[in-house]
Protein backbone atom coordinates (compact mmCIF):
# COMPACT_ATOMS: atom_id res chain seq x y z
CA UNK A 1 0.00 0.00 0.00
CA UNK A 2 1.36 3.12 -0.91
CA UNK A 3 0.62 6.56 1.12
CA UNK A 4 1.40 9.89 0.07
CA UNK A 5 3.19 12.18 3.21
CA UNK A 6 1.21 15.46 3.78
CA UNK A 7 1.96 18.47 5.57
CA UNK A 8 -0.43 18.89 7.95
CA UNK A 9 0.21 22.69 10.12
CA UNK A 10 4.26 22.67 10.46
CA UNK A 11 4.23 18.87 10.54
CA UNK A 12 3.99 15.60 8.07
CA UNK A 13 1.91 12.88 8.41
CA UNK A 14 -0.09 10.56 6.76
CA UNK A 15 -3.73 9.70 5.64
CA UNK A 16 -5.26 6.78 6.67
CA UNK A 17 -8.83 5.41 4.56
CA UNK A 18 -11.72 4.65 6.88
CA UNK A 19 -11.74 1.53 5.60
CA UNK A 20 -8.67 0.96 7.56
CA UNK A 21 -9.78 2.93 10.24
CA UNK A 22 -12.57 0.52 10.70
CA UNK A 23 -10.62 -2.70 10.04
CA UNK A 24 -8.02 -2.48 12.16
CA UNK A 25 -10.56 -0.57 15.04
CA UNK A 26 -8.02 2.50 15.04
CA UNK A 27 -10.02 5.28 17.01
CA UNK A 28 -8.13 8.26 18.96
CA UNK A 29 -4.71 7.15 19.53
CA UNK A 30 -2.14 4.70 18.29
CA UNK A 31 0.91 3.14 19.73
CA UNK A 32 4.05 3.58 17.48
CA UNK A 33 7.05 0.77 17.76
CA UNK A 34 10.20 1.76 16.03
CA UNK A 35 11.71 -1.48 15.27
CA UNK A 36 14.78 -2.73 13.44
CA UNK A 37 14.08 -0.26 9.99
CA UNK A 38 10.36 -0.64 10.74
CA UNK A 39 7.27 1.58 11.54
CA UNK A 40 4.65 -0.31 13.32
CA UNK A 41 1.16 1.40 14.39
CA UNK A 42 -1.11 -0.51 16.47
CA UNK A 43 -4.36 1.26 17.81
CA UNK A 44 -4.17 1.48 21.70
CA UNK A 45 -6.91 0.86 23.77
CA UNK A 46 -7.54 2.20 27.16
CA UNK A 47 -8.33 0.04 30.17
CA UNK A 48 -11.68 0.43 31.63
CA UNK A 49 -11.78 2.31 34.54
CA UNK A 50 -12.53 0.36 37.97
Amino acid sequence: MDLSVIQIGNSKGIRLSKTLLEKYNIKDRVELILEKGYIIIRPKSAPRKG
